[in-house]
Parts: structure tokens; C-alpha cells; sequence
């Protein structure tokens, strides 16, 4: 007996009704990205079959496609507008951007190695989502975000993951936590460790 494995369109409505519905994720144009952007054609081949499973596929070279949940929440918590410049913080496919696209002003993309290192593109950005978790938020990408700008990222602290956001005001951003989950580490935003006896 051989399985039958559903096609793409299939599979992405039951990514919306199964996962992101059932999780508190009901704004439409959330809903209407994900189900309009084939989640597999951001993977190897050999990794498509994954691309509607309810956690992230991990690839070579620390990229990473994170799970539909992630996504979700995070273009949820961002409130994305026609008038954002958003810089994306990669994950390693370009699906993050390719969601937005349609939703905002403008949208440039950075590796997270050039984010980390201040190597993002240049400009002032009202918008700053990074596709995965970081353990601390360097001053190069901060001074990319306009006062009163947003950022929506993973924040790892203490081992958990969990999706954050915050607004720069006075010159400073501020990473509250929303919601603990599962989101890939971007270890190129690692804090240094300190020096220890252990």
C-alpha cells in the first residue's frame, strides 16, 4: 500500500485550520499570506515534504524554515502596514520576506551574519522582524530602526525561546516577551560568554 502525500494547496489549508487557527491566529491577512506562499518552494527538495510540519526544518549552514506557528504569531504581533519599511533578518529562505512583500511599503534583507555584524543594508527602518531567536540585540541594528519604529523577533533567555517585540523610544528598544515557543537559535546574535570558574 503506498501513501499518498496531499498536494501543496491541500496542505497549506490544512496548515491554517489545524495549526495557525487553532493557536489564536485569525487575523486575515496573516491567514491570506500563508495560504497564498507554497511554504516548500523555501526548501531543498529533498527536505519538501516537511514544509507543513508543526515545527521548524532545519537545513545546512544554520539556516533554518521555522514552523508555521512562528510565523504566524510573528506577522501577528508585528502588524505589518502599507507604509512600513521593513528590514527582514534572515533565516536562510527568504520566506519570512516573501510573506511581507505584498503587505508593506518596501522590504530589504539581511543575512543574520551582516545584521550581527552591521552590515545590513543602510536606511531607516519603521519595521524590524528577525527570523529566529536572538540572545541579545547588537547597537548596529538598532540604530537601523526609526524612533518609534518596531522590531518583532525570537528572544532566547535562559535556554527558552520565545517571541518578542518592542518599539525605540528615546533612542533604546526594550525586547518584551508575547508568547514562549519553538523558534530556531540565530547564533550569529550570541552574547559573549563570560569568563567562569566552571
Amino acid at each position: 500500500m503506498t501513501m499518498t502525500l496531499p498536494d501543496s494547496a491541500t496542505a497549506r489549508r490544512a496548515m491554517i485550520d489545524s495549526q495557525l487557527r487553532t493557536s489564536g491566529v485569525n487575523e486575515e491577512y496573516v491567514l491570506a499570506r500563508m495560504l497564498a506562499v507554497p511554504r516548500e518552494d523555501f526548501l531543498p527538495a529533498e527536505k519538501s515534504a516537511l514544509a507543513y510540519i508543526d515545527r521548524a526544518v532545519m537545513m545546512g549552514a544554520g539556516g533554518h524554515l521555522g514552523a508555521p506557528l512562528f510565523y504566524g504569531k510573528l506577522l501577528t504581533e508585528a502588524a505589518p502596514g502599507s507604509d512600513d519599511r521593513v528590514l527582514v533578518v534572515e533565516g536562510g529562505t527568504g520566506y519570512l520576506a516573501q510573506l511581507l512583500r505584498p503587505l508593506v511599503a518596501d522590504v530589504a534583507t539581511a543575512t543574520a551574519a551582516d545584521a550581527a555584524a552591521g552590515e545590513a543594508p543602510a536606511g531607516s527602518y519603521s519595521l524590524i522582524l528577525v527570523d529566529g531567536a536572538i540572545e541579545q540585540l547588537p547597537e548596529a541594528l538598532t540604530a537601523l530602526l526609526a524612533e518609534d519604529g518596531r522590531i518583532v523577533s525570537g528572544l532566547l533567555l535562559r535556554q527558552v525561546t520565545r517571541l518578542a517585540s518592542g518599539r525605540k523610544v528615546g533612542g533604546r528598544i526594550a525586547l518584551q516577551p508575547v508568547e514562549d515557543m519553538g523558534i530556531p537559535v540565530l547564533h550569529a546574535f550570541d552574547a559573549p560568554k563570560g569568563w567562569s570558574f566552571a
